[in-house]
């Protein structure tokens, strides 16, 4: 099974990782969403999420844009990041996932990796 986190602001992609409302979470199994629930970050900082999430057992997390420094902490998690993903609806982002239709853009990537 995995577990898909989507970190949600006005039910949309938040632009930032870390500035989101709540983490919209999809329970895939067989290629399928089993069930999706929503959760409310108990830390008070960003570079705690990712071990917050690895707690829940999340296994994938979709985002726009992230702190290099961020993307370390989610590797010592065994956590797969999808950075640079367009906004829009968590619905519409786990039907891309599902079908392997996730694309970064590359303006993103290119500033967090410069």
């Amino acid at each position: 099974m995995r577990r898909v986190a989507i970190p949600i602001l006005d039910n949309t992609l938040s632009e930032y990782f870390g500035g989101c409302n709540f983490y919209e979470i999809f329970e895939i199994e067989d290629g399928e969403v089993r069930k999706s629930s929503v959760e409310i970050p108990t830390v008070d900082a960003v570079d705690q999420l990712p071990q917050w999430l690895g707690e829940r057992g999340i296994t994938d997390v979709i985002v726009y844009k992230i702190k290099k420094e961020i993307i370390r902490l989610f590797a010592s998690q065994k956590i797969n990041l999808f950075v640079g993903i367009h906004q829009d609806t968590p619905e519409n982002l786990i039907a891309d996932y599902l079908h392997g239709n996730l694309e970064s853009d590359e303006k993103i990537i290119q500033e967090i990796t410069v």
